[in-house]
């Protein structure tokens, strides 16, 4: 295993933008989308919409990945073409720039570095906070790793969490949230002529490629097998390392996911363009041996059950047992204090004194 250093610089060889394939994948990945869109909207055989919906839906998640590629200014950094293009992908994909660079740069300077609140991340509590907070703390904790909250990622995580609740908060700041709520639904309203159009080709697009981003980005940093060092023990490649996780896909699925499967050498060094991921792993022999996950319902399964985080056994568990809580608040038994034996004048534990 090399230093830290050095790992570094041994990444820093892939950490170079390609800007014609850069722009190649760009083009080709939104030409793709529209005309999924486009065939989803039209025609009279709706099964075949529904397909190009969800295909629609599998390019957005490239689409985003793009984006989010611009921006850490890993790709077409110098074009003011390229900031426009990606502005309004932000937009699209209900990630206003406002948000999401302010809370991914921040997950990624404290990734695995601190319990809850986490900015820019999936909340993660351990298990005596879980049992010491309050009912109305524990019930939003568990909303927050629901599955359905996952299903409907496109309302509860996207919608209102990086847009509704943004905007609530601080509207001058977060005022393109606004601007994505309305443009998305004035795009609705206004593009599609009927509301199966709306619902093949605008919706369920949003849909699946919410739902599957949401669980992207959990699962790679919730799965069996995760190590946490918090505080004063953090450190970078420790957590790109050991607290993300590779999520092993097809060929099919690492293209339409932008490879964001190699999760732990986008940490380890997140100016490596997403095209170039797969080679970096190749090359250094550290990013050989990764935590793995798949799409596989198991594993699907064993990451969504992940809840808590046990600081004594230091991995990842299910909600504790009910009754755990109301042990650690029952009060202690009374201290018997030893009481003198009649006639004898000593004491002598356990023994009560004669009526």
């Amino acid at each position: 295993m090399r230093s830290t250093k050095d790992l570094l610089l041994a990444s820093h060889e892939f950490a170079s933008d390609q800007p014609w394939r850069s722009w190649w994948c760009l083009v080709s990945t939104l030409s793709l989308f529209i005309t999924l869109i486009a065939l989803a909207a039209s025609g009279s055989f709706w099964p075949f919409r529904a397909a190009c919906g969800g295909l629609a839906g599998l390019a957005m998640v490239r689409l985003f990945i793009i984006y989010h590629d611009h921006q850490h200014g890993t790709i077409l950094r110098g074009s003011t073409v390229a900031r426009f293009l990606m502005w309004l992908v932000g937009m699209l994909c209900l990630s206003p720039t406002s948000v999401w660079k302010r809370s991914h740069d921040h997950h990624h300077r404290h990734n695995s570095r601190e319990f809850d609140p986490n900015i820019g991340s999936f909340r993660l509590m351990t298990v005596a906070g879980y049992e010491d907070a309050s009912w109305l703390e524990r019930y939003q904790y568990r909303v927050s790793r629901h599955p359905l909250t996952f299903i409907f990622g496109y309302l509860t995580i996207f919608a209102f969490k990086m847009c509704l609740a943004p905007f609530l908060s601080n509207p001058r700041r977060h005022f393109d949230c606004a601007l994505a709520l309305v443009g998305h639904a004035a795009f609705a309203w206004l593009v599609f002529p009927d509301w199966q159009s709306v619902l093949l080709a605008w919706v369920l697009p949003f849909m699946v490629s919410m739902c599957l981003g949401a669980y992207l980005f959990f699962a790679q940093h919730n799965f069996p097998g995760v190590q946490l060092r918090m505080h004063g023990k953090w450190d970078y490649v420790f957590s790109a390392l050991q607290s993300s996780s590779y999520l092993a896909m097809g060929p099919v699925m690492s293209w339409f996911t932008g490879n964001i499967g190699y999760h732990h050498v986008h940490h380890l060094n997140a100016k490596i363009p997403f095209y170039r991921l797969p080679e970096a792993m190749a090359a250094i022999e550290e990013l050989q041996s990764p935590k793995t996950t798949t799409l596989a319902v198991r594993d699907v399964v064993a990451c969504m059950r992940l809840k808590l985080w046990d600081t004594d056994s230091e991995q990842l568990v299910y909600w504790p047992n009910p009754a755990s809580r109301s042990e650690r608040q029952q009060p202690a038994p009374p201290l018997q204090l030893p009481t003198p034996e009649k006639g004898r004048g000593r004491f002598v534990p356990g023994r009560k004194k004669a009526a």
